[in-house]
C-alpha cells in the first residue's frame, strides 16, 4: 500500500489529498474532510490553533493507515492535517481512502478518523468570546 502523509501549516485542498489515492482498480474512493465549525461542547468558537509534533504525527498515520490496509484490504490512504491558527470554515483534516469497493473504502476511512483522533500528537486549543482553552479529550 502506498501512502502520502502530512502535519503542514499550508491550506489543504481536498482535491489534491483524493487524487493522491485515486488509481485505476480502485472503485471506491471515500475522502473525510474536517472543517473548523464555530461551536464545540456547547461554546462558541471563533478560531482553533493546532499545534503538533509532526514527524511523530506523520509516524502514526503511517502505522494507522498499515492497521486499515491489513483490516479493510484497502488500496491507498492518505492523511494530511493542518498546523497552525485555522478560523471558521477553514479544512483542519482531510483522509482519503481507495478501496476496489465502497465498503472497505467507507469502513477504513471511519477507522482511520477515529483513531488519529485519538492518538496522533496533535493538540487543538478553541479561541471564543470568553477565551482560549486547550481541548483536553478526544471525541
Amino acid at each position: 500500500m502506498s501512502a502520502v502523509f502530512l502535519v503542514s501549516a499550508d491550506p489543504i485542498a481536498e482535491e489534491t489529498v483524493s487524487a493522491l489515492v485515486s488509481t485505476p482498480d480502485a472503485g471506491g474512493v471515500v475522502t473525510f474532510v474536517g472543517r473548523v465549525r464555530d461551536n464545540a461542547r456547547g461554546r462558541s468558537v471563533t478560531a482553533l490553533e493546532y499545534e503538533a509534533y509532526a514527524e511523530m504525527a506523520e509516524s502514526v498515520f503511517a502505522q494507522i493507515a498499515a492497521e486499515a490496509s491489513a483490516r479493510f484490504a484497502i488500496k491507498q490512504a492518505a492523511i494530511h492535517h493542518r498546523k497552525g491558527k485555522l478560523e471558521i470554515g477553514e479544512i483542519a483534516v482531510v483522509v482519503a481512502v481507495a478501496a476496489a469497493h465502497r465498503g472497505p473504502a467507507f469502513e477504513a476511512c471511519a477507522y482511520i478518523v477515529d483513531q488519529l483522533k485519538t492518538r496522533a500528537p496533535i493538540w487543538k486549543k478553541e479561541f471564543g468570546a470568553d477565551g482560549a482553552v486547550w481541548v483536553e479529550e478526544h471525541p
